[in-house]
């Protein structure tokens, strides 16, 4: 969230300047009145004591990883509503907090990265999908299978889904096994629903990616999108490695799944 992000960015560097002055100008002027170092102003107190703080939360959060809480099916069966997931936020690059602009390229995304980012046409909210096509390749969807370059991916019928919680609504859809090259996961889908207008073929520009949700009936991902079908390399915000925390509602209202804790993201 930019307002959260933009909040201890103010309040990390309001502070650590309140400190810095007292440090280097202020006690020295308290000290040469004969007054005494430990009685320090309200403000300066409080400086001292939150700025290695908030620092050491900004340079977690911004350059190491970051938590996000799934609110929504598309992602299932992989990650379920109510997960609390970390984000590497230096697989991509180290990026400042707020603007999102890369300072120090480290990697690109891969085949079947599931990736966080900020949609072209909602860029104040994070999204979640997975990366389907990469710059250069030619992506298609018809009826329920995705193609790359022309050839169409494999499919392993493993059952039908069991949901449950929020998601038990997914129950019944077919769980398959999809064959993406370099990264086989599983994805949901009615087979023989698909939207039409989520079908056709797609050619991915450079410096962009082409990105969908698991639940592929029910995932607004880059099928959908009208201004634009690819998401900018510079929207990513990183990549999605590990559930930390299942639950659901802020009291975990429907409890929580401890089978969840420490799964790793494929």
């Amino acid at each position: 969230m930019v307002w959260f992000e933009t909040i201890l960015v103010v309040l990390t560097l309001l502070t650590g300047v309140v400190w810095l002055a007292d440090k280097l100008f202020l006690a020295k002027r308290r000290q040469a009145r004969g007054g005494l170092l430990d009685e320090e102003p309200v403000l300066v107190d409080y400086s001292r004591a939150f700025f290695p703080v908030l620092a050491v939360v900004l340079v977690l959060r911004s350059f190491i990883a970051e938590p996000y809480k799934i609110p929504s099916s598309s992602m299932m069966p992989n990650l379920l509503i109510g997960d609390f997931i970390l984000v590497n936020k230096f697989s991509y690059g180290l990026r400042l907090p707020i603007t999102n602009q890369k300072v120090v390229a480290l990697g690109e995304p891969a085949r079947g990265d599931v990736v966080v980012f900020k949609p072209p046409h909602d860029p104040k909210n994070n999204w979640i999908k997975r990366v389907i096509g990469l710059p250069g390749d030619r992506i298609g969807f018809h009826g329920d299978t995705v193609s790359v370059n022309g050839q169409p991916l494999a499919y392993q019928k493993l059952g039908d889904y069991v949901g449950k919680g929020s998601g038990a609504g997914e129950t019944g859809a077919s769980l398959l096994k999809e064959e993406l090259p370099g990264r086989p996961h599983t994805v949901l889908e009615w087979l023989g629903s698909a939207r039409p207008e989520g079908q056709g073929e797609w050619v991915v520009p450079p410096g962009h990616y082409f990105v969908m949700g698991d639940n592929r009936d029910n995932s607004e991902d880059s099928r959908f999108w009208t201004q634009t079908h690819f998401l900018p390399e510079e929207n990513l915000r990183g990549k999605a490695f590990l559930v930390w925390l299942n639950c659901e509602g802020w009291v975990c209202k429907n409890g929580f799944d401890a089978s969840r804790i420490g799964n790793g993201i494929e």
